[in-house]
C-alpha cells in the first residue's frame, strides 16, 4: 500500500457513449491535487502488470469487459489488499440494439467475477434527471461521507442494479416504475438504490460511487449510433460540489 514517499496509482477510462475525455481530465486533476501521485493510464484492463504494482485503482468505464485472466488477476489484488475507486459504468455490459429506435439495450451477465468483486452490475436507468441522493442508514460516520447531507444529483443516470447483499451502502436513492430503452424495464420494489458503498473483499476494498454520468456531442461513436453529432452536453454531478469532494475523499482513502 501507499507508504510516505511516491504513491503509484492506475486510472482506466474508457469505453462507450460517454465523454472521456472529459472524465479523464477531471479525475487526472484530483489525483495531481497530491504531489506524491503517479499515474499511468490506459482505456482497458490488459496491462496487469502494471495494475497489480500500483496501490490505488480508479475506474470510469461503460461497457469495457475484462478477459477472464483479468478478473480473477483484480480480484486476487483487491483481496491482497488493493483499494479500487470504480466510477459510474464501471459494472456495466451493453448489447445495442440493431438501431436507433428499434429494440432496447441488453444487459447481459457476461462477467460474473468482475460483478462479484464490484459487489453490483448495471441492468437499467430512468430517463437522465436530478435526484435525491441521501445518507444511508447508520453511514452518516463514515470518513467517506461525515458531514455531507442529502443532496441533489446532477443531470444523471440513476443505476438501478443486480447489487451483492453484503455491500456496505453509504449513499442511497429510491426509484420505482418502468424504464425505458433497456430490456430489464420493471421496477417495482420500492428497495434503496445504492448509490456510493464499500465492497470489503479480503484484505482490501472496492468502493463504487454510480454518479458521474458525462456525454458530450461526439462521445456517441458506437452502434446504435455510429458518431451521430448528439445534441446535448452533459455534465452528470461533475457540477455538483458533494460529488467532487467525495471524489477527493476517495482519492485519499485509496492512497493513504
Amino acid at each position: 500500500m501507499a507508504g510516505e514517499g511516491r504513491i503509484d496509482v492506475f486510472l482506466v477510462c474508457g469505453g462507450k457513449y460517454h465523454d472521456f475525455d472529459f472524465a479523464r481530465l477531471r479525475l487526472l486533476q484530483l489525483l495531481a491535487e497530491d504531489e506524491r501521485v503517479r499515474v499511468k493510464v490506459a482505456q482497458h484492463f490488459h496491462d496487469l502488470d502494471l495494475i497489480t504494482a500500483s496501490s490505488f485503482l480508479v475506474t470510469y468505464t461503460c461497457d469495457v469487459r475484462p478477459s477472464d485472466d483479468e478478473q480473477r488477476a483484480m480480484r486476487q489484488w483487491v483481496e491482497s489488499g488493493g483499494r479500487w475507486l470504480a466510477l459510474h459504468g464501471t459494472n456495466c455490459a451493453l448489447d445495442p440494439p440493431a438501431a436507433v429506435g428499434e429494440g432496447v439495450y441488453e444487459t447481459p451477465r457476461v462477467f460474473p467475477l468482475w460483478v462479484d468483486t464490484l459487489g453490483s452490475q448495471f441492468l437499467s436507468h430512468p430517463s437522465m434527471a436530478p435526484y435525491e441522493v441521501t445518507v444511508a442508514p447508520g453511514a452518516d460516520g463514515d470518513a467517506l461521507i461525515a458531514g455531507i447531507e442529502a443532496f441533489k444529483s446532477g443531470h444523471e443516470e440513476l443505476y438501478l442494479m443486480d447489487v451483492r447483499p453484503d455491500i456496505v451502502p453509504l449513499l442511497e436513492t429510491r426509484w420505482t416504475g418502468r424504464t425505458r430503452g433497456f430490456a430489464e424495464a420493471d421496477w417495482p420494489d420500492d428497495d434503496p438504490r445504492p448509490v456510493l458503498y464499500r465492497r470489503p473483499l479480503g484484505q482490501g476494498e472496492v468502493v463504487y460511487f454510480t454518479l458521474g454520468h458525462c456525454r458530450g456531442h461526439w462521445d456517441m461513436d458506437a452502434p446504435p449510433h455510429n458518431g451521430a453529432r448528439y445534441p446535448e452536453i452533459h455534465r452528470g454531478s461533475w457540477e455538483v460540489p458533494q460529488f467532487v469532494e467525495i471524489l477527493r475523499r476517495g482519492i485519499a482513502w485509496g492512497t493513504s
